[in-house]
């Protein structure tokens, strides 16, 4: 094998959220997947949101970059793997180009992919021509393709954005203002793929509209390295059943992890709590995701057979493990942001509220037994608890504490969404009911 292998690759930004990044990412994957062209797409940070509509998109699972959670090595391997079986690459930024630690620029600049950006030009006109020079010169090491002006008004509108543009940052073209190709959105961020009825329809109008732009065409290929080895993975799941809950209220799950899982040698099958369905009893081991259940509170109160099952787990002294909206679910009661009140299964003491405000958001890492385990947090809840926390995890930029991680019987439940591959022992463990 050569030392490197090459594909089209762009990278899509911003100067910050709220741009149409993911709308049109989304279009740009459909435009070139009808094309005929095999399309991947990678998501910066830790969304579980976008990924679900960028993998409708492209028809491929959308995987995490993050050069902190993920790690430089692995994002590089990501990309080398993705490179062999695509025909382009497309990696969607978060919030803006140069926003975090790391950030997009750094994950751009360190793997070579040059970054398009896009630029909701609604309300402005000639400041267009400085945002985009900001972006192309704040740090000239940025590989920069070009800028696209989204939220056009007009033909005489795209006219005054281009002339405002410097000559030497490209123009890529305009994107009308339509109301019917934006995605909805919500206080975790945009809507489930799912529950768009008409998604399809708004990625192929997006892709429609693309496709009058410079990006129908494939950017510059990349070399990206190939991995020097490949580290090993000892099977420490042989043989053992994890179910896992998936559905509406339970969805954050990172087609990474699954994949550990099951390289770990555990079989994984799904079943759906808001669809009353019992887990397995053949279940060694049950994995609760985060989601929505505060969306879903009264159907979650009556499904009876799915929580008897999850009860008779809990008794039978089998592991299960919990983040975010999993573990409110094991909560007494959830009380969502009108002040109703909904009993939930009662395995973990302690109730939970629901705020219009961010409770928590940022990057941590757990701290135990098998090392280090990273990933991050993003709720609206707060938890009220007897209990005191096993671990307590750790702010990635401050070192500062985090969210706490509950043990209670054979119940692991945290706030923290963990990316399992960052520490497959830890995620082994905790699968085995060691991990403390």
């Amino acid at each position: 094998m050569s030392a490197t292998v090459a594909c089209p690759a762009l990278f899509i930004s911003a100067p910050a959220s709220g741009q149409g990044k993911t709308t049109l990412t989304a279009g740009l994957a459909r435009l070139h997947r009808r094309a005929g062209r095999r399309v991947r797409v990678f998501k910066t940070g830790p969304d579980f949101l976008d990924p679900m509509i960028l993998a409708r998109a492209s028809g491929a699972p959308v995987l995490s970059l993050d050069l902190w959670m993920v790690g430089n090595e692995a994002c590089r391997a990501l990309l080398a793997q993705a490179a062999h079986e695509a025909d382009l690459i497309l990696i969607e930024g978060v919030m803006g180009l140069f926003d975090g630690t790391p950030s997009s620029a750094d994950l751009a600049t360190d793997f070579g992919v040059p970054v398009a950006a896009i630029v909701s030009a609604k309300s402005m006109a000639q400041t267009f021509g400085a945002i985009a020079f900001g972006l192309a010169r704040f740090r000239p090491e940025v590989p920069f393709h070009g800028v696209l002006a989204n939220r056009v008004g007009s033909a005489r509108h795209a006219q005054m954005l281009q002339e405002a543009l410097p000559a030497e940052v490209r123009w890529l073209g305009q994107v009308a203002s339509e109301a019917t190709m934006a995605l909805p959105d919500r206080h975790l961020g945009l809507h489930q793929a799912a529950e768009i009825d008409d998604l399809d329809t708004r990625i192929e109008r997006a892709a429609d509209a693309l496709a009058q732009t410079a990006l129908a065409e494939l950017p510059p290929s990349v070399e990206f390295a190939n991995p020097s080895h490949d580290e090993a993975i000892a099977r420490e799941l042989e043989g053992r059943h994890i179910a896992i809950a998936r559905d509406a209220a339970f969805s954050f799950l990172y087609p990474a992890n699954i994949a550990l899982l099951e390289t770990l040698g555990a079989h994984v099958s799904y079943f759906s709590p808001l669809a009353n369905e019992p887990a397995p009893a053949s279940a060694d081991a049950i994995f609760l995701p985060g989601g929505y259940p505060e969306l879903h509170a009264a159907p979650l109160a009556h499904s009876t057979q799915s929580a008897n099952s999850l009860r008779a787990h809990v008794s039978a002294g089998k592991p299960l493990v919990a983040e975010c909206g999993g573990m409110l679910y094991l909560l007494d009661a959830l009380t969502d942001v009108d002040g109703t009140r909904t009993p939930m299964l009662g395995l973990l003491p302690g109730e939970a509220v629901m705020q219009k405000r961010f409770a928590a958001l940022g990057m941590q890492q757990l701290d135990g037994a098998h090392g280090a385990l990273r990933g991050h947090t993003f709720h609206y809840s707060r938890v009220a608890t007897p209990l005191a926390p096993a671990l307590t995890a750790r702010h990635a930029q401050t070192g500062t504490p985090g969210e706490a991680l509950y043990r209670h019987g054979s119940i692991t439940a945290t706030y923290m969404h963990a990316y399992w591959p960052s520490n497959p022992a830890f995620a082994a463990a905790l699968f085995h009911g060691t991990a403390l």
